[in-house]
Order: C-alpha cells, then structure tokens, then sequence
C-alpha cells in the first residue's frame, strides 16, 4: 500500500515550476536521465485518486511532471514522480510535508505526497499560465504598476514562509508564475544549508529589476531549480559599467518612479541590510494600485530642509539615507538652547510665584510704557485630524483623537516603512490641530514614540477642507508658512517648537512629519505621536 505523507516546500518547489507550461521538449532532451522502471503511462490511477492525463517535462533533478485530474474532488493537478522512491525520496517528502502547512494565495498549494517504495510523488495546485521570464521575453519590461504588483505577491508569499522559520531558496523569474486569470504564484521552494531569508527578501530585489528593465542583475549563474536548458542562459545580464556595477532600472529605461527604482537597488545593495519579509510585503502591497491611479510620479524623496527657497544640497538630495544636520544645525540648536536658559535665568531673579509658574512670559519694560504680555497657559485644542495626502486606503488616519486625549500611554501611530523617509512613498504626514480660534502660540511639545524623527511646524488659514487623500493634497498645499523653532529633548524623543513671533496669532497649526525613526526592535521605520500639547495665551 502506498504511504501518503503531505505536501511541502519542496513540493511547492519541484511540483511548482512553470514548466508545465509550454517548456516540456527541450527539458525532456536536457534533464538527467532517470530510472523509469515501471514508468508511468497516461489514464494510469495513482493512489486510486490521481490520474495521469499528459506528461508535460522533467524538472532540473531529472523527476517527472505530469498533468493530472484528482478524480474524488475533480480538480486539476501536477503530479512530480521521483524513481525511485524509499530512502532516497525521504528529503522530497518530508518538504512536502513542511510545504503543506504553508497555505497562501501566493504560494502553490501542495496535496499530497505519497512513498511506493519504486516510487515516490508529490501531487501539487496546477497553474495554468506561464512565468514571469516567459511573459517578459514575449512582452519585453512590464510597466511600473505591474513590475509592482507582481513584486507584492511575492514579498507576501515569503512573508508567509518566513513566518514558519522557513526558506524559500528559489526566486527568480523563472518561479515566479502569472496564471490566466491574472493570479502571481511563488513555486519551486528548495531549501539548504546555504539558503537564508535575506537571500530571499533580496531575490525580490532582482525580480524587480528584471520585470522593469528585461535583464537579470545576478550575473552569469544558472537560476535553482529551473528546467534544464531554462537557466540564466536564456535571460539577458543586466547592463553594467566598467566597474561591473549593474545600471539602475531609470537608467536602463524611461518612466520608473524613483521610489520604485531606489527601493530596487536598495534590495540588491549588499552593503544596505534589508527589511524583514513583512515589512517588504506592507511597503509594496502600499504601492500596488491599480495603474489609472496617478501615484506613479517620477520624483524623488522629500528631505527636511529649512523653508528658504533655495536648493537643497547635494547631500540632501542623494540617494535614501538620512542627511545629518551639519555644523551649522547644531550650532542653531546650541543658540535656541542658550537663549532659552539666558530667559529662565533671568526671569527667576527675584521672581514673583506668578513669573516662577510662567517663566518665559514678557516682563514690562523699566519705563512702564509696554503692558505686559498675558500669562502663557496650556491651549485648548477643539479639534485634531490626521492628515495624510499620498495614502490610499486611509487606513493610517485613524486615532488622531488620542494625541490630545491626556493619556500619553495611548497614541497615534504611522505604519511600517522600509526606510525614514516613508519608503519614498510618501512626501510625508501630519497631525491637523483647531485651537478654535486665533491664539498667541508660546510653544508646543510633541511626545513621541522614539528619537530620531524630522519634522516642521506649518500654519495655514483654511481649515473646511474634505477629510480626504484629495482634500489633504489641497490642504497641505495651502499650509506654506513655517513657525516656531524645533528641537529635540536631549535626554528624550520629545520635540519642542519655541520662538513664535509674540506679534502673530495663530488658529490652524499643521505638525508635519518627513522623517520617521527606526523602531527599537525588528527592521523597520515607524512613530507614534503620545500627545500634543500647545501652550500661549
């Protein structure tokens, strides 16, 4: 009687090739040879449930694949044949086993597997369609929309794996399949000493880059795990300089945006760590829209700069990373700092209780003529929203109303990104603060999750505009005018905003986020605002 164990990574791996579509013959004259004793014929029944309907290829470890019919659920199947089975087929079964506890829409499902002692099969999904290296040799690049959307399918079937302490081992274009219907399907796992999940996650990388430009950044080896004579041979190498460094996609071609094309790179870059599985999957599943959405812009990263009109740097402007302050930064910081320690000290000589409560109010002059200014108290802030012009399913603009609630255990919190600057996705995003009506501004303190955040304080006149990603656009358009001066608590992530112009009142305050912090643990770039507070009179 034949054994049936279950399905498994190695299933999904030797049963998963898109192979079955249309590569059969060369495969057939290139593959190992095999033992086929007893080889199977079309109409055999095989475990009294799967019969074989047509022999379609061997893959690259000489197995047979054939096309099948599962005659209890009347489904189509592929059936991998090992010959012969026994001792020699215990690495293949116990994957399937492995594979068949991961079940997603991404990854091809694995049903069974089965030991004869001659022989040994795996029955796996059948997926008509073809792969991606076919679809792109017939079609030539993909346009940034689709490039992404595939990208996404594939980051969350790893994601899925990863999460049970496995490796895929095998991402290429020639494993990547693109069913009629439109479906994107992880196949062929292979899983060994040298495989690791980074490996994976930057694979994604040269999936990318290979459904964008047509060409294969990996150099000259044959991709695992595909049939024979489908290997990096049949796929053109990326185009490199003198050095061998490979082109970025914008250079080889025109119209892919520049978030997209850094965080290609960024996965291919061995000197850049990259994200965690997950995480890459949230980030593409952001930017995987339909194409008649106009996201797909071709502009760079917003970096934080001061309001001057003037060109950034060429520091600021380069690359993904973060760009220090500089000299001159801190040195503005050490200024605020000194100015704010020459006010409290000389406010507290001799100082009323009424001054010690609020040292940074205005004294009235020697001679009596300037009256002095209203006490600064804490501001009451009547209404709060998140905004959040570049999203798409609004999903980050919920709980704006625990920033102001008092309770700094609770908070607002932005999504995980891949980098500081929002994945380049995003321009940036903010809290929308009401104080009701027009108030002199002394300071406001932001209670964040962690150091390391960028942001700015703008003012605007207008606030009916429509809770929406086309009412923030037109909202933050509208907010221009920079206030106050920010810095960070050194001994905490808190962010202080001093030195508004005592001559001015403000009702519509606009904290804008452009940079996020990384998180305390796991990969990643996220905050979380605690609470907001605004003090004046």
């Amino acid at each position: 009687m034949p054994s049936s164990t279950g399905p498994s990574i190695d299933t999904i791996t030797e049963g998963g090739r898109v192979t079955q579509v249309g590569e059969g013959q060369e495969a057939e004259e290139t593959a190992p040879p095999v033992m086929t004793f007893g080889a199977p014929t079309a109409g055999e029944l095989l475990a009294e449930r799967y019969e074989l309907v047509e022999h379609i290829n061997n893959d690259s470890a000489g197995r047979l694949v054939w096309r099948g019919v599962d005659v209890v659920l009347r489904r189509p199947v592929a059936v991998v044949l090992r010959y012969p089975g026994g001792d020699s087929a215990t690495e293949m079964l116990q994957a399937a086993v492995a594979a068949s506890r991961v079940i997603h829409p991404n990854l091809v499902g694995v049903y069974d597997a089965i030991d004869e002692a001659d022989r040994a099969y795996v029955v796996r999904e059948w997926v008509d369609g073809q792969s991606l290296r076919e679809l792109v040799t017939a079609e030539g690049p993909l346009d940034p929309a689709r490039s992404t959307a595939i990208g996404s399918a594939v980051a969350s079937a790893l994601a899925a794996v990863h999460a049970t302490d496995m490796v895929h081992g095998n991402v290429h274009p020639g494993t990547v399949m693109i069913s009629d219907d439109g479906r994107v399907v992880l196949a062929d796992a292979r899983t060994d000493g040298e495989d690791s999940q980074e490996n994976d996650i930057r694979a994604v990388g040269g999936v990318l880059y290979f459904a964008l430009t047509g060409h294969w950044p990996h150099g000259e080896a044959p991709l695992r795990g595909a049939t024979a004579g489908h290997g990096r041979a049949a796929i053109s190498d990326a185009v490199r300089d003198a050095s061998g460094a490979i082109a970025a996609p914008r250079q080889v071609r025109a119209g892919v945006p520049a978030y997209l094309d850094d965080l290609t790179m960024d996965l291919l870059d061995p000197e850049i760590a990259p994200p965690s599985s997950d995480v890459l999957a949230a980030e593409l599943n952001r930017l995987d829209v339909p194409a008649d959405e106009h996201f797909l812009e071709p502009a760079g990263p917003l970096r934080f700069t001061a309001d001057t009109g003037e060109e950034p740097s060429p520091l600021a402007a380069a690359g993904g990373r973060r760009v220090a302050l500089g000299i001159a930064g801190l040195l503005a910081v050490a200024l605020v700092g000194l100015l704010v320690g020459i006010s409290v000290l000389g406010d507290d000589k001799g100082s009323t209780p009424e001054k010690a409560a609020n040292p940074s109010a205005s004294t009235p002059s020697s001679g009596g003529s300037t009256p002095a200014a209203a006490p600064a108290h804490k501001l009451t802030i009547q209404d709060v929203r998140i905004i959040d012009p570049d999203s798409r399913d609004r999903a980050e603009v919920r709980n704006a109303e625990k920033v102001i609630d008092g309770n700094e255990e609770s908070s607002w919190e932005t999504q995980s990104y891949y980098s500081a600057n929002f994945s380049n996705f995003k321009k940036g995003m903010g809290v929308w603060i009401d104080l009701g009506e027009e108030r002199t501004v002394k300071s406001l303190q932001a209670v964040l999750s962690a150091p390391g955040a960028s942001a700015k304080l703008l003012t605007g006149t207008a606030g009916d505009f429509s809770s929406s990603s086309s009412g923030d656009k037109q909202l933050v358009a509208s907010y221009t005018t920079q206030i106050g001066q920010p810095f960070e608590e050194h001994d905490g992530p808190n962010m202080i905003f001093n030195g508004f112009d005592p001559e001015k009142k403000y009702r519509y305050l606009l904290f804008w986020i452009t940079e996020l912090p990384k998180k305390d643990s796991g990969s990643g770039y996220k905050l979380g605002v605690q609470e907001i507070t605004v003090t004046g009179s």
